[in-house]
């Protein structure tokens, strides 16, 4: 048996890990798409590493685009098995997937019309009918559900706290009457999260893929998030009339900004300003999130006890149309806009940031992990001059950033996820989904943490599994 590295490796997204067995079964770990790369990104969504027709099965960790934002491309491409996943990530992969179809054509219509000579038309990488198809080859797997694959191949999922239905993925693989153990992490979320419950422990593996996005960070108390709003909200707001953008994933931070908001009108703090969510997606998600209420934490739920809608606050209202979204743009009063995606890549907040970048009266904050070549990316970073929809801004406006509102866990919460394994007994541990430098520092912390054999995957490497 063998794995190969076909995405999120030493690089954040793109999630792609291929198992093959002795007998030619396939078994795909996650199919993201790959976001912020620059230049290099539609090249690499363009080329899997492998032929998708001889994928015989296909298991998703949780439902954020950079893992399951290519499985309508696999499946057009040939793939016909089944995918297994929560009930959750199945709901929230439904309306991303479908979303992410919707950008594509929209990106692409728009990039068509401002053509320059000698450029190529651009294509969406699927279509609305490929999305559909391949919900249609979802099948639902419970947390802690012992579930049979087929003879040989059992798949378990435990809760990883990251998002709504996130799940770390534990196989066991039979070969020659011997079992293989295998974890992957997925994505794993906060101890002390704002809304979710804690990662679950799991059962000693021999393998491990471990995730590490925040693999040499400690994150902020949780704490300050809302006085850190409150601050921003009300300089850019109040004192300066200018309006606040927050590019926020549409599933995750979204409804955690909400719920902090909410927090701040229930304590009488919250700033007399429109708030406006502008993004379809966004309210999907969270109509969603609240018919999951077994997801929360205790803390959610004791709020829930004086607040029957914790996402919910005067002065917010969500949009819906492209003619709503425009007319904010023409809108200059004071206004908060929370718009997907985080990392300001596609939709409707790389349009708001636009229109906003050049006023200095305005904030554009960041709330979580961008890759360093995306718009966000750029931002964060501080350079003064932005390249968006292939022109050139002045960053003129103030630019903010709340790192401690993070769906990952720092390298103090990945430890505590690999508490529960015995070091000895892990043959090897796969370092994925992080920048090349981070997963060094990560690896020596690992190492000293008793896991003596740490693998960095390159890009398309494969490892055999003794």
């Amino acid at each position: 048996m063998n794995i190969a590295f076909h995405g999120a490796a030493r690089t954040v997204t793109g999630s792609k890990h291929l198992i093959t067995l002795k007998n030619g079964i396939q078994i795909l770990l996650d199919c993201g798409l790959f976001q912020g790369m620059g230049h290099v990104t539609d090249k690499l969504n363009d080329y899997f590493g492998f032929d998708a027709k001889k994928v015989t099965y296909m298991i998703l960790s949780h439902a954020h685009i950079d893992h399951c934002g290519l499985l309508p491309k696999l499946v057009a491409e040939g793939f016909e098995g089944k995918i297994f996943c929560t009930s959750a990530t199945m709901d929230l992969a439904r309306i991303l997937m479908m979303d992410s179809a919707k950008i594509q054509m929209q990106d692409a219509e728009y990039a068509n019309r401002h053509l320059r000579h000698g450029e190529e038309m651009e294509e969406a990488l699927y279509t609305e009918e490929d999305v559909t198809k391949t919900v249609s080859q979802m099948k639902i797997v419970d947390y802690e559900e012992d579930f049979e694959i087929e003879p040989g191949i059992r798949l378990k999922f435990t809760d990883a706290g990251h998002i709504l239905g996130s799940a770390a993925v534990h196989l066991t693989i039979t070969e020659d009457g011997k079992p293989t153990r295998i974890t992957f992490s997925g994505d794993v979320g906060r101890y002390g999260d704002l809304l979710l419950k804690s990662p679950q422990q799991f059962d000693q593996a021999d393998y491990i893929l471990m995730e590490s996005t925040y693999g040499d960070s400690l994150h902020k108390d949780l704490d300050p998030i809302e006085n850190m709003l409150l601050e921003i909200i009300s300089n850019t707001c109040k004192i300066k009339k200018g309006k606040v953008i927050i590019p926020a994933f549409a599933v995750g931070r979204t409804q955690e900004l909400l719920y902090a908001l909410n927090g701040l009108e229930l304590k009488g703090k919250l700033p007399d300003v429109p708030y406006y969510v502008d993004s379809p997606l966004s309210s999907k998600a969270t109509e969603i999130l609240k018919n999951h209420p077994e997801v929360y934490n205790n803390g959610v739920k004791e709020t829930l006890k004086i607040d029957h809608d914790v996402f919910g606050f005067k002065g917010l209202r969500f949009i819906e149309s492209v003619e709503e979204s425009k007319a904010l743009n023409e809108d200059p009063r004071p206004c908060v806009i929370i718009s997907a995606s985080g990392m300001a890549e596609a939709g409707r907040v790389k349009h708001h940031i636009r229109n906003n970048i050049g006023n200095p009266k305005n904030t554009i904050l960041m709330v979580g992990y961008c890759e360093p070549n995306s718009l966000g990316g750029r931002l964060i970073a501080g350079q003064k001059v932005v390249e968006i929809f292939r022109e050139e801004y002045e960053v003129k406006a103030e630019v903010q950033s709340i790192k401690s509102m993070s769906a990952h866990g720092d390298y103090e919460d990945l430890l505590h996820f690999l508490s529960c394994q015995d070091p000895a007994k892990v043959k090897q541990l796969f370092l994925v989904h992080g920048e090349y430098e981070v997963q060094q520092h990560f690896a020596t912390r690992l190492k000293n943490n008793g896991f003596k054999h740490v693998a960095i995957p390159e890009y398309h490497q494969v490892f055999e599994l003794v």
